[in-house]
């Protein structure tokens, strides 16, 4: 089957709802990813930059090969940080602003017709928008790219292929209609996924991410990251909130770490066992949804038989 990317899914969905309303046949073959990255045998599996925030971003993606390994000219972009709640960065519950505006920029840098930095809110749109410092910090890139989405018009209903037990969702329509999705979560603990990481924060491109909490949470993660699979995930390990996820307040670590991978479930392993969290150490296959993502073959947890390069920016 011809692989189409999200745009063009997009266009087939309307012209069949229009034929099929309501009907669940209706499938999405190629929204996991725009398949637009090549990785070469110079590249390592996962990039781990320590520095600053912009200095170890522009290093972790420029260990895969930079960003024009990902964004070709005139493809429209969406990034995925954590803004859902309204608060500053030192909280550690929303991605740091700098570690996106240098996603951005970099993105347009690599010739990117459209960037847009979207999240679905837990807490009032405008506090997270404001406190969070995301949109301030992307104003002089482009006033008009940092937004929330929470309006139900906003989102398309989309069957998950084999999924496990979220068998559909809607779906912000920037994300079907975008050519590169790239995840940048901040690193922080949840009560109820044990980490919120790549896969986790897709969550807040869905119309109702509620639901997902009455199925298996976990296996619910995994078939959401089935169908929003990431083209890159830059982790913003800049402050880990180790405790107290996922809005805090707890307890922050600042080991200034940006962790990059083309693969989701590779750089959640990393990130999982990098850190500390709830006052201990874990290894990957002790949080369910990493350890069920590898098992599904979306990505690899075995971070020990990975090429893992880091570097101090």
């Amino acid at each position: 089957m011809k692989k189409i990317n999200r745009r063009e899914f997009l266009k087939y969905q309307a012209t069949s709802l229009a034929c099929l309303a309501g009907s669940s046949l209706i499938m999405s073959p190629a929204i996991a990813g725009s398949g637009t990255t090549t990785k070469t045998n110079t590249m390592p599996d996962i990039a781990v930059a320590r520095g600053s925030a912009e200095n170890a971003v522009r290093a972790a993606i420029n260990m895969l090969g930079g960003m024009e390994a990902f964004v070709k000219e005139g493809q429209r972009v969406v990034i995925k940080p954590n803004m859902s709640f309204a608060s500053g960065p030192e909280s550690a519950a929303n991605t740091h602003p700098e570690v996106v505006r240098t996603i951005a920029a970099m993105c347009r840098e690599a010739g990117a017709a459209r960037v847009l930095v979207l999240d679905n809110p837990l807490s009032p749109a405008e506090r997270c928008l404001e406190l969070s410092g995301i949109r301030e910090a992307c104003a002089d890139i482009d006033r008009d790219m940092v937004h929330t989405v929470s309006s139900r018009g906003r989102f398309t209903e989309v069957t998950i292929e084999n999924a496990e037990t979220l068998k559909s969702t809607e779906v912000m329509r920037e994300v079907l209609a975008s050519d590169v999705l790239i995840a940048a979560p901040v690193a922080k603990s949840h009560s109820g996924a044990g980490v919120s990481l790549s896969m986790k924060g897709m969550m807040g491109l869905i119309y109702n991410r509620r639901v997902l909490h009455r199925l298996d949470l976990h296996a619910a993660i995994v078939d959401l990251a089935s169908l929003l699979k990431a083209d890159l995930t830059v982790i913003d390990a800049t402050r880990v909130l180790s405790t107290g996820g996922p809005g805090g307040p707890g307890k922050v670590l600042k080991p200034d770490t940006i962790i990059a991978s083309t693969d989701m479930v590779a750089a959640d392993a990393y990130a999982v066992s990098a850190f500390e969290w709830y006052g201990r150490k874990y290894t990957p296959d002790q949080v369910k949804h990493v350890r069920l993502a590898h098992q599904r073959g979306l990505g690899r947890m075995d971070i020990e038989n990975l090429d893992v390069k880091e570097i101090a920016a």
